[in-house]
């Protein structure tokens, strides 16, 4: 959630953050109404708190024949406060769930509107060329016995699959590459849960506007996730980090789960958009006033990948509107997909300022002793998805697929994929 006190010494920064969303600006005199009410409740309640101490002081030290009616008078009082807690109870109630409402205060210069208002900021490679007519993913995929939609749908439904052979070793060795980086670059990685709790899901910002894409099973009370991030979020819940070394880094690995439910029609073909899918996500626990250099590093550890595995992409500065409510910049790196004669988006960074801290309690120490939001930043190392651009990229005319050079000792040093049968 934002910050109440900039919501009450700054309400006309966060109706522009609303406004170039796309959001309610209406929320925010709400919600400046709903802490003043909040504030005066709390206020009323401590007052009579006070009071009432003070008047058991007296009753204490009053002669016995005066006790009497003292005691009488102490019990109208203490009515009155457990009055006064009630309401300063649902006073809090109440500003909280307006609160929960503004999405997070975007960053300087992030572009305001949807989902096409994004600004491109740079395009990396050259854009593929064939003298030949280049095959899409999955007619690779099945060339090669490394996708099989088929017997996906068979067993679970549209939009799952399995990868079998060179796929699922093609998974790993990316997967493994983002790792080895990670670790490189002081992360640790852990292996997270794909079930939470309703308050991680619900801190991370995921029941929101998008919350019909998520999976949850009614009968356990628990939520699978999309991204590891969720986890990752939680892991640290109502603690106080030690940022004074630097930032605390994790790379978690997991499988993750989309209903994709607002995307109907919309890449049924292949492994776009799917369900099921394995990612490696970077998460970042840092000070606030360092997350945007943070987040910068996490976008160069992004392209490192990408140019490794010699693809072709662009990285857009997300709109404003297309952010997500937790985010308070996104970029989105785009590698170039032949067959659709488009850059697709293969990866993302986020940064989410203190919003998802504030949200599940996970502070920082300050100088002067008190405790404070940390900020959190995520970001994708790899993922499956990655697979399509990285087959139609590096095909060959005779269906086979060169295996770019940073993979090769992931693949026991192959270097050109086959079709089978060759």
């Amino acid at each position: 959630m934002i910050d109440p006190v900039l919501l009450r010494e700054h309400p006309d920064l966060i109706k522009r953050s609303q406004a170039a969303r796309g959001d309610s600006v209406d929320v925010v005199d709400e919600a400046i109404a709903a802490d003043a009410a909040r504030r005066a409740a709390i206020g009323a309640y401590e007052s009579l708190r006070a009071e009432q101490n003070a008047f058991g002081k007296t009753v204490a030290k009053a002669p016995k024949d005066e006790k009497q009616a003292l005691v009488a008078e102490a019990q109208s009082l203490a009515a009155r406060v457990k009055e006064a807690q009630a309401d300063a109870t649902a006073a809090e109630e109440g500003f909280d769930a307006v609160i929960r409402r503004i999405a997070n205060v975007i960053v300087e210069g992030v572009p305001a509107g949807g989902e096409d208002d994004f600004t491109v900021l740079r395009e990396v490679g050259d854009i593929p060329s064939f003298d030949f007519e280049p095959r899409d993913h999955l007619e690779l995929g099945e060339l090669l016995g490394a996708i099989d939609m088929h017997r996906g749908a068979k067993v679970s439904g549209s939009r799952f699959y399995f990868l079998r052979g060179i796929g699922a070793r093609l998974e790993l060795a990316i997967m493994n590459l983002g790792l080895d980086l990670a670790m490189r670059n002081g992360f640790v990685p852990l292996i997270t849960p794909t079930l939470v709790r309703p308050e991680t899901m619900a801190g991370t910002g995921f029941l929101g506007e998008h919350s019909d894409e998520v999976y949850y099973l009614p009968a356990d009370d628990l939520y699978l996730t999309g991204t590891s991030e969720v986890a990752l979020a939680g892991y640290h819940a109502d603690e106080i980090l030690d940022l004074e070394k630097g930032p605390v880094r994790y790379a978690g690995w997991s499988t993750c789960y989309r209903r994709e439910a607002g995307s109907g029609g919309k890449d049924t073909r292949g492994i776009i958009r799917v369900h099921q899918f394995n990612k490696l996500e970077m998460f970042v626990y840092t000070l606030p006033e360092n997350a945007e250099a943070e987040h910068q590093r996490l976008l160069g550890w992004q392209e490192q990948m990408l140019q490794s595995l010699g693809l072709s992409y662009r990285v857009i500065d997300t709109a404003a509107g297309d952010l997500g409510s937790s985010a308070a910049r996104k970029f989105d790196v785009e590698a170039w997909v032949p067959t659709q004669g488009a850059f697709r988006e293969l990866t993302s960074t986020s940064n989410c300022t203190t919003y998802q801290a504030r949200r599940l309690d996970t502070r920082y120490r300050t100088e002067s002793g008190k405790t404070a939001p940390v900020a959190t930043l995520n970001g994708t190392l790899a993922t499956t998805r990655w697979i399509v651009a990285l087959l139609e990229t590096h095909q060959r005319a005779d269906g086979s697929v060169v295996v770019p050079e940073a993979l090769r000792p992931y693949l026991g040093g192959l270097e050109i994929i086959e079709p089978l049968g060759v």
